[in-house]
């Protein structure tokens, strides 16, 4: 996973390097940080919004904690597990803080007095922080970590000296319940190279580029070479050492110019190892490394041949096979189906469309002013695009963007393929036709910007402005692709939910034999040896929970008439809140088709009841959240929740007395039969197929998972 690293709680050394030191930590340049970001008070700092509350609540109840590591000579605030190492510059206000005390206590001719001094002014006089010139940083990594040694001696040989220590820190560290005890703790947090905020704030204030809405995850600037070069040592070595031959990479649509990097990751598994450099029959120089990469194509979408990969991970095929068992001939039955259960038709390509502005307005508010701000500089940069407002720009930006056809783009500062170029001229056509402004000139020049035409015969600084931007824009447009339409569309639209799967399009009711054949021909053709998954650890349902899920679509009539019986039976079972029902019935819909699909083989004990009762609850908490009507992860609606639980409680009660499951179970065992077959065929046609099969956690037994955490749990060894 080239794109991110994971960074909080206290076991990555690069992050906390740059939490202790900032633009001056030697990896600074190693994840994507604004060092100027748009608000004054976060520049050259970094925003780490971890806190469960408001800084001022969680510093006021005493949940910040000064430490001191006498072995290692350093200091560090702790929040719960994790660390945020202090500047050393800063630690003359901790050590420095009441020094008459300290005098006292050693007298004015104790031998280590003068060293202590020593060492406060030493630690004081480091490089700043913000004096990156090489020579400079090179001074304060050196000097920093030999006052910390001296530091850390003197506590061992002079007892007073660390007791001393922690007695400034019990200062520090307040008393809840006395607001101005913390004054000096929040003054030291304040001179720090971050600043701790409520984990709310990230959406509109982050200023490092992570892995979607997921603040843990960083991204790294995989387009240095220094930033290649020491994440890729272990990899690198085992390719030479022959222990890896072949490497699928996740997640590439995050990286700046993930071209490039394929390109730069076969050239040095070439160099470096002798399996790789054999490659698969009919390799070319630049592909001899077997890499496969996690790109998800829209269904108009074609990965490029000339990329140095052998294919993707198999998201296509998964979607292409499953939909051989859907019965496209009843698609207007099951629409209907559907609509006359829930009350209402769902627009598909709406509903996507605001889902996505949904996700950029708020879990990736921060991510879309930037871009915003971006193209402002470039607009004020020409006569003929200055009076462009930012707002305007957001605006145009966020139409833009949620019209988009697909992840991404691949252009670079050097060349834009035809196909990206109409993905960006159709999207903007979209977005204008949909626009509430009057004047919609705004929309040519961000497609100029998006296409590169704005850059011509302009300087050297605005055609490097217009190209980072593009940079940027493209990879926004990913995690905002995979949270619209992955993350909410996909649990919003139940019409036949097998069809929602990553890489999939719910309006594609079924696949025909004609059209399976020739896009395994073409795959034969042009990717020979694409992996070809059914099941993933990304998969929103596995493969044999799809398999029973599609027996639907070939009964639409007795679907009709069981969700009739079903929601007469548990009609009592809901809960009126603020005037409606709970759950609502698309998300009742929904829990039907679970049901269905996950059920256990066999009659369920009580104990592996009990246990499909809890993970069926799990499941449905995480889709109501995800879909974002009726609860959310930012905002839970906790009676919304409660009224779900209950529910599925009621739903799965003892059979004896539950008229219900009793109902259900003959229908489901009907379905689970006719599933079975569905899935030993995609196998089949999965082991016969152009490319190279791809077995989940081997998977030889049936599998009834549902999204994760559900397809994550343990492994059954012993069972395999």
């Amino acid at each position: 996973v080239p794109n991110h690293m994971g960074v909080m709680e206290s076991d990555n050394v690069w992050w906390l390097d740059v939490l202790e030191n900032g633009p001056a930590s030697s990896r600074a340049g190693h994840f994507d940080i604004d060092w100027e970001p748009l608000s004054e008070e976060l520049r050259r700092k970094v925003l780490v919004a971890v806190l469960s509350d408001h800084y001022g609540a969680v510093l006021g109840n005493g949940e910040l904690k000064l430490v001191f590591d006498a072995e290692a000579g350093e200091f560090s605030i702790f929040y719960h597990q994790h660390r945020f190492p202090i500047d050393p510059r800063e630690y003359p206000r901790i050590i420095g803080y009441g020094l008459d005390r300290l005098a006292d206590r050693l007298g004015p001719h104790h031998p280590l007095r003068p060293e202590f001094q020593s060492v406060v002014a030493a630690f004081g006089c480091l490089p700043g922080r913000n004096e990156v010139a090489p020579d400079r940083i090179a001074e304060r990594v050196r000097d920093k970590e030999i006052c910390k040694r001296r530091l850390a001696r003197l506590c061992v040989r002079t007892p007073e000296i660390a007791r001393f220590i922690e007695e400034n820190i019990g200062i520090f560290n307040g008393r809840p319940g006395d607001a101005a005890s913390f004054d000096r703790l929040h003054e030291l947090i304040k001179a720090q190279a971050f600043r701790l905020a409520y984990w709310r704030v990230a959406a509109d204030d982050i200023n490092y580029r992570k892995f979607t809405d997921i603040n843990d995850l960083a991204a790294l600037r995989m387009e240095s070479r220094a930033v290649f070069d020491d994440t890729h040592r272990l990899v690198l070595r085992l390719l030479a050492e022959g222990k890896v031959n072949a490497l699928r990479i996740d997640h590439p649509d995050g990286l700046y110019d993930p071209v490039s990097y394929f390109e730069r990751l076969q050239e040095r598994a070439r160099t470096r190892s002798p399996a790789a450099s054999e490659g698969p029959p009919g390799s070319s120089p630049a592909r001899n490394l077997y890499l496969v990469i996690e790109k998800i194509l829209a269904e108009h979408e074609r990965l490029p041949e000339g990329w140095p990969v052998y294919g993707t991970t198999g998201y296509r095929f998964a979607n292409l096979v499953n939909g051989l068992f859907v019965d496209g001939a009843s698609e207007a039955k099951m629409e209907r189906v559907y609509a006359a259960f829930i009350g209402q038709h769902i627009d598909f390509q709406e509903l996507l469309r605001r889902s996505k502005t949904i996700i950029m307005v708020t879990a990736l508010a921060s991510e879309l002013n930037a871009l915003a701000h971006a193209l402002n500089r470039i607009a004020k940069a020409d006569r003929r695009t200055c009076d462009f407002t930012t707002n305007s720009l957001r605006r145009a930006l966020v139409g833009i963007v949620a019209s988009f056809p697909v992840y991404r783009t691949y252009a670079t500062d050097s060349a834009i393929r035809e196909e990206d170029r109409r993905y960006i001229e159709w999207a903007v056509a979209v977005a204008r036709k949909r626009s509430q402004v009057t004047e919609t000139i705004v929309f040519d020049f961000i497609r100029d910007a998006l296409t590169g035409r704005i850059a011509a015969g302009q300087s050297a600084d605005y055609r490097d402005l217009a190209a980072r931007f593009v940079g940027r824009f493209q990879q926004f447009t990913a995690p905002v692709m995979a949270k619209g339409l992955e993350d909410t569309s996909f649990y919003v639209y139940n019409r036949l939910v097998s069809l929602n799967e990553v890489g999939g399009n719910p309006r594609t009711f079924g696949v025909s034999l004609s059209a399976f054949h020739a896009a395994s021909q073409d795959r034969a053709r042009t990717w020979p040896h694409t992996m070809l998954a059914t099941s993933t650890h990304d998969n929103k349902r596995s493969e044999d929970v799809r398999a029973r899920i599609n027996v639907l679509s070939e009964m639409p009539a007795a679907w009709r008439l069981a969700l009739r019986r079903w929601s007469r039976f548990n009609r009592r079972k809901k809960k009126r809140l603020n005037g409606e029902f709970a759950p609502s019935r698309n998300d009742e819909y929904l829990l039907y088709q679970t049901l269905l699909g996950a059920w256990p083989l066999g009659a369920p004990d009580p104990t592996e009841l009990d246990s499909f009762r809890a993970r069926i609850q799990h499941y449905m908490l995480k889709a109501v959240r995800e879909a974002k009507m009726h609860t959310s992860w930012i905002n839970p609606n906790d009676e919304y929740e409660q009224a779900l639980s209950s529910f599925i409680d009621a739903l799965l009660a003892a059979p004896e007395k539950n008229a219900f499951l009793n109902d259900f179970l003959p229908f489901q065992a009907r379905i689970a039969r006719y599933g079975m077959f569905n899935s030993l065929s995609q196998i089949l046609i999965k082991f016969t197929s152009p490319g190279v099969p791809d077995i989940y956690q081997g998977n030889e037994l049936w599998d009834f998972s549902l999204v994760d955490p559900d397809n994550r749990r343990p492994v059954d060894y012993a069972r395999r």
